[in-house]
């Protein structure tokens, strides 16, 4: 809604969305959700487990860590804060890549 401010006034953008200007204007000073502050320190530790793997551990084995430190957090969003990081796993390489090539 801000990009459009110069365009629309508050009061008709939140008539077409639905929503209340006063209610618009208290969600604009309300601070972080709890799920947010939490997910910022689930993606912290995320980090510090990605940065130790160098960069190898994919959304299963950092789960496999934090549950090992006693953390609490699904798979689901252990993967979905990598996505949103973004931190991708190693894959391994393609099958019949792994010799030396002979001289």
């Amino acid at each position: 809604m801000k990009a459009n401010q110069a365009d629309y006034s508050v009061r008709r953008m939140c008539g077409l969305l639905g929503v209340s200007p006063s209610g618009y204007y208290a969600w604009l000073s309300r601070g972080p959700s709890a799920r947010e502050r939490a997910d910022r320190r689930l993606r912290d530790r995320i980090t510090g487990f990605h940065a130790r793997s160098r960069g190898t551990y994919g959304a299963p084995r950092i789960h496999a860590e934090l549950t090992f430190e006693g953390v609490c957090g699904g798979r689901k969003r252990v993967a979905r804060l990598m996505r949103q990081a973004p931190y991708p796993g190693c894959s391994p390489p393609p099958a019949g890549h792994n010799h030396q090539p002979e001289p």
